[in-house]
């Protein structure tokens, strides 16, 4: 059976359509935070290390307690999960109304530390779901369509969030994000979303925890090829942590004549851009399912190498920089939508919120470190945002070619036809 298109699945699969709209709604509303919060801590304290920091505090929340998110996303009803974790969001996104002056700044990124534990609920929920509301042929068009408009959500959110921070101020952008958590949870609402809970998973939490997050490690542990791709990701964020995180903000603050709002929504829709037009480019041309584990190695490198040539266009011309930009996440999307896929196909539903979560634990991890040492770097030392991209992307390089070495025997039953 062929696989549908993207308006034939969204037309034709009513709870995917409702399980994508529901994401896309919440994703935008967190884009007008994130560009607040940057703009708070740099009108605040014009301080590096804090806006590496913010980043830090946000992926550790979001890695800390994955292996327990995980073992909830297969325990508990995915559905419910995500429907408290957007109330739960919409009620925290007001606080930062609070924020008034640098003392703030402590309490405000520990506040988007437990939004992002929040988040990661949601995420895996969701991710872990995908496989129950649509068919395999359609596991590829899915994914890149969950990747495509998080990039949509990301370029317009970012984008207006810019715009709105630099004319209403950023508690105009905490109560519209609040208000997107409300608006996408009446989507979820009505969302018939199937699900199975092995007889494992039943007993009493604390005495059973330990146990079943083992088992979902011992199944990434068992399928050579899954314990490889569970990298993936990580291998591009162990340096695109601190390029996206911390060296993007900075050059948005950095575009002269708009205002440093304006500039971060200019360079995160840069990167919306791209991370949404690699999956879509993806699709269409990596059809070969067989290659798929040898390209995600290869599209490190190839982000690496064009984010180096973004650190040489810095000081010449914004708009091939921006260019540049859209061309690096290109590279880094494909290579999100790839290994997401392959583990989707690979990991059988009872577990899978757990394989999930030991995805998005290493890539935080590798992320949040990223972003902490490059905030630390450009506040203590003398290495400037241009050495600093050409550091960070020689780094992601050198990680492509090792992911790319790696090898691993292919198990029974680790490859399917999309």
């Amino acid at each position: 059976m062929a696989s549908r298109t993207y308006t034939e699945l969204i037309r034709e699969n009513r709870e995917f359509r409702r399980l994508w709209v529901a994401a896309v709604i919440s994703m935008l509303g967190e884009w007008f935070n994130t560009i607040a919060l940057f703009f708070l801590i740099l009108e605040y304290t014009e301080s590096e290390f804090l806006l590496g920091l913010l980043f830090t505090v946000r992926m550790a929340g979001f890695a800390l307690l994955q292996p327990l998110i995980g073992l909830m996303a297969d325990r508990y009803n995915r559905k419910m999960l995500m429907i408290v974790s957007n109330l739960m969001q919409a009620g925290l996104a007001l606080v930062f109304l609070l924020v008034n002056d640098a003392s703030d700044i402590v309490w405000m990124i520990g506040l988007s530390g437990l939004m992002m534990v929040l988040h990661g609920v949601y995420m895996t929920a969701e991710r872990a779901s995908l496989p129950n509301v649509v068919s395999e042929e359609d596991l590829a068009t899915a994914n890149a369509l969950d990747a495509a408009s998080w990039s949509t959500a990301l370029c317009i959110g970012a984008m207006l969030g810019g715009v709105v921070v630099s004319i209403w101020g950023t508690n105009a952008a905490f109560i519209i994000d609040s208000l997107t958590f409300l608006f996408g949870t009446l989507f979820l609402i009505r969302l018939t979303l199937p699900q199975t809970i092995e007889s494992s998973m039943k007993g009493p939490w604390l005495s059973t925890a330990y146990a079943n997050i083992k088992r979902g490690w011992l199944r990434i542990r068992s399928q050579p090829p899954l314990f490889r791709i569970v990298f993936a990701k990580a291998s591009w964020n162990i340096a695109g942590g601190g390029l996206a995180g911390v060296y993007l903000v900075l050059m948005g603050a950095d575009v002269q004549g708009y205002g440093a709002a304006f500039g971060f929504g200019l360079f995160f829709f840069a990167r919306g851009v791209g991370t949404g037009l690699g999956p879509i480019v993806a699709r269409a041309f990596f059809t070969d399912e067989e290659r798929w584990p040898s390209l995600v190695g290869q599209l490190i490198v190839l982000s690496g190498c064009i984010y180096f040539l973004v650190g040489l266009s810095v000081p010449y011309a914004l708009w091939i920089t921006v260019v540049l930009v859209i061309l690096a996440h290109s590279a880094s999307g494909a290579n999100w939508v790839l290994s997401t896929v392959m583990m989707q196909q690979w990991v059988e539903d009872e577990v899978r919120g757990r394989v999930f979560s030991v995805d998005m634990l290493i890539l935080s991890v590798a992320f949040s470190t990223s972003t902490s040492v490059a905030g630390y770097l450009m506040e203590n030392t003398d290495l400037g945002i241009q050495n600093g991209i050409l550091l960070f992307s020689s780094i992601m390089i050198l990680s492509g070619v090792v992911f790319s070495m790696w090898k691993s025997e292919p198990s029974e039953g680790s490859v399917h036809s999309v």
